[in-house]
């Protein structure tokens, strides 16, 4: 029988490392260490090593590292944030729950993250933090962003949840490990990213050994030492059985991105001579962890390719059909639809492939095939 086609096949992810995983499981449950034991320590140092930055302070998932590296920054309340409005949720979310002000910010129209010059112009004198997305895999250019943010002052707290793995090489030539650039990095390892474990989780990493300490006192409850709180904090904790899981994922991660990028490549080499698609942009300045294959449609159905490709069998996704700033809870903050015509025109144009670790030839043929299909008819 054949596989199903899916956006992500963690099943059969988890049967190609079952053993070393099963493993891993049962000697923490073994262990009773369930909560803070050595499995957590070890994978924060593991990861940190991976990263090459000096601190990763796990944490219950990546919304939860977003907002304790905000609160790290002692941000008041109506401050204001710079973000893009063509991203995840939570990336906003998390700035409007501390009572700050996102201010939405255009991304470039190829690479999808954040563009700068569009932040120039957004600039107040409550501006105090940028956040840049590094979306579906490759890395916003951090040149650009680092300057800007010594320019103006302001922190940068680097969104990783879709790109761990990445390398930014910029006017340096010195390749850098996306998240490890600004003040802080952040990332989620819910179970479909690049490193995802089997539940939820996350983490957040800074070179500032300063920071560090408070954002390990901000995820534990504002503890300096139990029973001592130093600071208002949040109980947000990676649990051991996950922590476990990931450490066996973090040493296949280097695979795993080879993976999806010879995914990437058979979709370029078949779909990018079609009218009408625009195949994912390399920045010269980032390698890419494709965490998705996102299209650019231009005079197609987008809702009829979907559909044709459903019939199919073959699923497909919209990140992000709404950007946030459109987004009924956030229409406070004063924009409205044309405010942010490029975000506008994405939203209405990407179209997300399956991309996975465990994709074959057949399954990838059988979808690009589909697509001219469509294309041609």
């Amino acid at each position: 029988m054949k596989r199903p086609i899916q956006l992500v096949d963690l099943h059969t992810q988890y049967q190609r490392i079952k053993e070393e995983i099963d493993s891993a499981v049962l000697r923490v449950v073994e262990s009773t260490a369930y909560i803070n034991g050595p499995e957590v320590h070890d994978f924060a140092k593991e990861l940190g090593e991976f990263l090459d930055v000096k601190h990763v302070i796990p944490c219950a998932n990546g919304t939860d590292a977003l907002q304790i590296a905000m609160m790290a920054l002692g941000l008041k309340p109506g401050d204001e944030v710079l973000t893009p409005s063509f991203t995840y949720i939570a990336t906003a979310e998390v700035i409007a729950l501390l009572q700050l002000k996102p201010v939405f910010v255009e991304v470039d129209p190829d690479t999808f993250t954040i563009d700068i010059n569009d932040a120039r112009t957004k600039v107040t004198d409550r501006t105090k933090a940028i956040v840049p997305v590094h979306l579906y895999g490759q890395s916003a250019d951090m040149d650009a962003v680092m300057s800007f943010a010594k320019e103006t002052g302001i922190s940068v707290v680097e969104d990783t949840a879709q790109a761990i793995g990445s390398n930014f090489t910029g006017k340096s030539g010195i390749a850098q490990k996306v998240g490890t650039i600004g003040d802080i990095g952040t990332t989620s390892f819910f179970p479909s990213k690049n490193l995802g474990c089997y539940g939820d989780g996350g983490a957040i990493f800074t070179n500032d050994d300063d920071l560090a300490q408070k954002l390990k006192r901000i995820a534990n409850h504002g503890q300096r030492v139990r029973y001592y709180h130093d600071d208002i904090g949040v109980n947000s904790r990676l649990d051991s059985i996950q922590a476990a899981i990931l450490r066996i994922k973090l040493r296949h991660l280097p695979d795993y991105i080879t993976a999806r990028n010879e995914v990437a490549d058979h979709y370029d080499r078949e779909l990018g001579v079609l009218d009408g698609i625009q195949v994912p942009a390399r920045a010269s300045y980032s390698d890419h962890g494709f965490h998705q294959y996102t299209l650019k449609l231009e005079g197609i159905d987008r809702e009829g390719l979907q559909n044709h490709l459903s019939e199919k069998g073959i699923p497909s996704n919209i990140y992000y059909p709404v950007a946030i700033h459109l987004q009924k809870g956030y229409t406070q903050y004063g924009m409205k639809e044309g405010d942010m015509p490029m975000t506008e025109a994405l939203s209405a144009a990407v179209l997300s492939l399956p991309i996975h670790t465990e994709m074959d030839s057949e399954q990838l043929f059988a979808i690009t095939n589909a697509i001219k299909e469509y294309i041609n008819s």
